[in-house]
């Protein structure tokens, strides 16, 4: 996922708000397109007009969509309009649709247009986190990066199939060694998992395929437990049966980011 992107389409794009997410999923290793219109005036039919454009052009793998695009009144749910493009268009398009409608009929308007449509389109309020909206672009777009990290202590590396631990925040991350084969797939399905979605649980059946033997069950808590127990090495503590990764009451795993 080197080259994923994520388009963000706000005629406030230079505010610190949006600035702030941007900065945030640079940091999770997407890479950012911004729609910036030719000038100030006519914001909201220059934005649905550069929009379609740079869609076309760049086809991102999510948008971030503001829903008012410009000060006149015709601009208020200029968003709207071009959510209406993307779905006709590109069904199947990740859209986080920004509103900074708190509340009132305004609001209303915006989520309905927002969620109307059969396709994988959700919204946020402006003024929310900049982690709030990475993590709900993560469950739109349902995919993981190449590298995943989990947590501040450890890093998965998709590509060269390796798990990293830095023991303490500012320490060098090193690599597990004994993390690999079967043990590093069974750590990097729960680690997407948790990217995706924290505390998303993992069945056991999507795990039990990269074990061996006739027991796959048993097999996958023992890989369970050496995975555990290496990684607690690494960062120097005891990983017990409610840290990292959980039996959740015999129906799968969840990972749980170490608490350090």
């Amino acid at each position: 996922m080197a080259d994923s992107k994520i388009l963000i389409i706000d005629d406030e794009w230079e505010s610190a708000i949006v600035k702030a997410v941007q900065r945030r999923l640079e940091e999770e290793g997407w890479r950012t397109v911004i729609v910036e219109p030719q000038s100030r005036w006519l914001v909201g039919d220059e934005f649905e007009a550069a929009a379609i454009y740079v869609i076309e052009a760049e086809r991102p793998d999510g948008v971030l969509l503001d829903v008012r695009l410009g000060e006149h009144r015709d601009d208020q749910f200029k968003g709207l309009e071009i959510l209406r493009y993307i779905v006709e268009h590109y069904p199947t398009l990740p859209v986080l649709m920004f509103t900074q409608y708190a509340q009132g009929p305004a609001r209303d308007t915006a989520v309905r247009g927002a969620l109307r449509w059969n396709a994988p389109v959700d919204y946020i309020d402006k003024l929310a986190s900049p982690e709030e909206v990475v993590l709900r672009l993560r469950r739109l777009i349902g995919a993981a990066p190449e590298l995943i990290p989990v947590g501040a202590h450890l890093l998965v590396d998709v590509g060269a199939e390796t798990v990293s631990a830095r023991p303490e925040r500012n320490a060098d991350l090193r690599p597990v060694d004994d993390i690999h084969g079967m043990k590093f797939e069974i750590f990097r399905e729960l680690a997407a998992a948790w990217y995706r979605s924290p505390g998303e649980l993992v069945p056991f059946s999507r795990l039990e395929r990269y074990s061996e033997g006739e027991e796959a069950r048993a097999s996958l808590r023992v890989r369970i437990r050496e995975i555990k127990v290496s990684i607690g090495k690494s960062l120097g503590i005891n990983l017990g049966a409610n840290d990292l990764i959980i039996n959740v009451r015999d129906r799968g795993y969840r990972l749980v980011p170490p608490q350090m």
